[in-house]
């Protein structure tokens, strides 16, 4: 009987067969009980628009019916917003279904790539599935670190350079200024991924103006996180016409749910709940920082809607606490990468998801000294 490894590609037969995050369902069927506080994924645990789900709920009845593979009234919707061209945004199955179809539409088995030793594995993933050779830099106080991403580039001829601003997983960002001295020093043949997945919750002058003549960079957007819609995958890119066009050369047309595309378009339109998220996102992180410091630790500044506490020690301590966080029901996750794996990372949940990791911490610290 042929064996089924022998009918796939050398490239994928040469790959292990993992997922880039352990889902905390997953966890959830192996230890045999709920989480009492889901505080480990980055999601926006205070959830989207009630008129999203309420849009939502309305679009259910049509579910029969192939969502537009255009994505027409949601990219006019996001280039009003925006102040650019239609023409300049492409919507797709959320930031990882888009860096997917990027990183297809151009790099090929053996051209190189660049990002961060530790930043964010799915799109590892994606280069990695396609052929491609990562190089890494490492982080700079617990920065990422734009200058020797782009040196990197130029050393070894990348294709593609990944930064995120604010950064996962640390929450840490950059200004406006420093991102845009990173896009004018892209070298030659490279093109910027700039992931700016938590920008909503980013202070003012985070993000360089929108120039979407600029064919050195394109910036990825989502409603997985500020919106608080991560199930319904839900993301966009914005970047030169040109290069949006390119993706229908490779992309499917037809993966945008409709369901989602009704609840993304009102929940665009309510900024008045937005800013409240944003708002209660703020307030949360204040209150992990204060867990953090009655605990004896301290915090990463954030821009984004999760913390990184600083367990004080090394990675093995980390993921004792982890573990133990996790015994007492608590679902959080850590960096992978040192130094930043000395911290473990917290998501802005709800007071009383809140209430359940401060009344855990103590007990898992005491635990992990044990």
């Amino acid at each position: 009987m042929t064996k089924t490894h022998a009918r796939l590609t050398p490239l994928a037969d040469s790959l292990p067969a993992t997922v880039p995050f352990v889902g905390p369902e997953t966890q959830e069927r192996t230890r045999g009980r709920d989480f009492a506080a889901r505080l480990g994924a980055n999601e926006n645990t205070f959830g989207p628009s009630p008129n999203a789900i309420a849009a939502m709920q309305a679009a259910a009845g049509d579910i029969w019916m192939y969502g537009d593979p255009e994505n027409y009234d949601l990219r006019h919707a996001l280039a009003d917003h925006h102040g650019i061209a239609p023409e300049n945004i492409l919507v797709g199955e959320g930031i990882d279904g888009i860096l997917g179809y990027l990183v297809r539409l151009l790099v090929g088995p053996g051209d190189m790539v660049v990002t961060s030793q530790g930043a964010y594995p799915t799109f590892n993933y994606h280069v990695a599935g396609f052929g491609g050779v990562l190089e890494t830099v490492p982080y700079k106080d617990d920065h990422e670190d734009p200058v020797a991403l782009i040196d990197k580039a130029a050393e070894v001829g990348a294709k593609l350079v990944y930064i995120a601003n604010p950064d996962n997983p640390m929450g840490t960002w950059h200004d406006a200024e420093t991102i845009q001295r990173m896009i004018d020093a892209v070298p030659d043949g490279c093109l910027l991924v700039l992931d700016e997945a938590y920008i909503e919750f980013a202070p003012e002058g985070s993000a360089p103006a929108l120039n979407t003549d600029d064919p050195r960079v394109i910036r990825m957007r989502t409603f997985s996180k500020a919106y608080g819609m991560a199930g319904a995958r839900v993301g966009y890119a914005i970047g030169q016409a040109e290069l949006i066009t390119a993706f229908n050369k490779i992309r499917n047309h037809f993966g945008m749910c409709r369901i989602s595309q009704a609840g993304a378009l009102a929940a665009l339109k309510d900024q008045g709940y937005l800013a409240q998220v944003v708002a209660n996102v703020a307030e949360a992180r204040s209150r992990i920082d204060q867990i953090a410091r009655d605990n004896g630790l301290t915090t990463l500044p954030s821009a984004t809607n999760f913390v990184a506490v600083d367990c004080g020690r090394d990675a093995a301590f980390a993921k004792a606490v982890l573990d133990e966080l996790i015994a007492l029901d608590v679902f959080v996750r850590m960096p992978f990468a040192a130094p930043q794996n000395r911290c473990i990372r917290i998501s802005a949940g709800r007071p009383e998801e809140l209430d359940v990791f401060a009344a855990a911490l103590p007990k898992a610290l005491a635990a992990a000294r044990a």
